[in-house]
């Protein structure tokens, strides 16, 4: 490998839509447009760096290496080892693990699987040079861990679609969050519940597959596909339309860390979101221009599905400035500005 060509080694433990939202999708490609070597090593598939030795130890020399999420412990020994042979190494976190871990709301397998990501976290952090966080908060539950911590915001990584969909007689309201998010969903129910038997021109969708609310789940009108794979669940987005989207997020340790991601994944489904008026969301949402913020109880919830579905012109507008704001200030550029620093210094 020419010395002078810039490397970037994704190590890889599974957090693909981390890895993509903040780099593989958003920027990786514009850096490789201008020279810089792009490798993603899963190391799930390896198991163990011994595995592909020395093939790996040359891989990695000099090369940027960044981690999401998490690394299992050989591969934090082998970063160990070859410290002094790279030219950085990033860690990027878009979750407050230590939180989910002690939220009991939580699914106990998610919180186990997070424990473990603890773990692997604390092995981690002596050996990164940047701790990259995707949103204030949780940058500052890292203050006091690590000397060098960054926030870098999620990235646009698709196109926003026409709004052709809101000619269209029939609505469709959208829940897109995993499970979880189901507590947050929960607390609304009453007010889906009552759209739904009011709207009967109004569609609902819950990926959440058989976790969804049974109080919802068995309501005509309500579907319940189940939650895809990362590279489907694109493609999903890319094809299906939403109306109205929905983001509560109750005030929660684990929801307190959350990044804005939602805003982007309601604007790729054409849709104006209807979200929590508390950070993230509060930090970008100018409520009525380009979104809804609601309040943390059940008929605020219901009052501004109403409001946008009595008024889609108005609906149809914000969901369009929504949609600029995605463009305007969480598109690639400041993705590629960050990662092009780290490159060259």
């Amino acid at each position: 490998m020419n010395r002078r060509q810039a490397h970037w080694l994704v190590l890889s433990d599974g957090a693909r839509p981390t890895e993509d939202i903040y780099f593989l999708a958003s920027v990786a490609p514009w850096l490789q447009e201008r020279g810089a070597r792009i490798t993603r090593l899963d190391t799930r598939t390896w198991r163990h760096p011994r595995w592909c030795w020395p093939w790996l130890r040359r891989l990695m020399r000099d090369a940027h290496v960044i981690v999401c999420r998490g690394l299992s412990l050989p591969w934090c020994e082998v970063l160990e080892r070859e410290r002094s042979r790279l030219a950085g190494v990033y860690y990027v976190i878009d979750d407050d693990l230590s939180a989910a871990v002690q939220d009991h709301s939580l699914p106990e397998g998610y919180r186990q699987r997070m424990a473990a990501k603890v773990e692997e976290q604390k092995r981690l952090l002596p050996l990164v040079d940047e701790v990259i966080a995707c949103s204030d908060q949780l940058a500052r539950t890292f203050v006091d861990r690590h000397r060098h911590v960054s926030i870098l915001t999620p990235g646009l990584i698709a196109t926003p679609p026409s709004l052709e969909h809101f000619k269209a007689a029939e609505w469709r309201v959208g829940f897109h969050g995993t499970r979880a998010h189901l507590k947050d969903l929960e607390h609304i129910i009453p007010a889906l519940a009552s759209i739904h038997e009011a709207c009967h021109q109004v569609q609902f969708e819950l990926m959440l597959g058989r976790f969804a609310p049974p109080e919802l789940a068995t309501l005509k009108r309500v579907s319940t596909p189940s939650p895809l794979l990362w590279k489907d669940f694109l493609d999903y987005q890319c094809k299906h339309r939403i109306h109205i989207g929905l983001a509560p997020l109750w005030p929660t340790a684990f929801n307190a860390g959350k990044s804005y991601i939602k805003f982007l994944d309601i604007t790729l489904m054409g849709g104006v979101g209807i979200y929590s008026q508390r950070s993230p969301y509060k930090d970008l949402v100018s409520d009525e221009v380009d979104g809804l913020l609601a309040e943390d109880h059940s008929d605020h919830w219901q009052e501004c599905m109403r409001r946008l579905l009595a008024f889609p012109q108005d609906a149809q507008r914000m969901a369009l400035a929504a949609a600029d704001k995605a463009r305007e200030e969480c598109g690639s550029e400041t993705g590629r500005e960050f990662w092009l620093k780290r490159q060259v210094s």
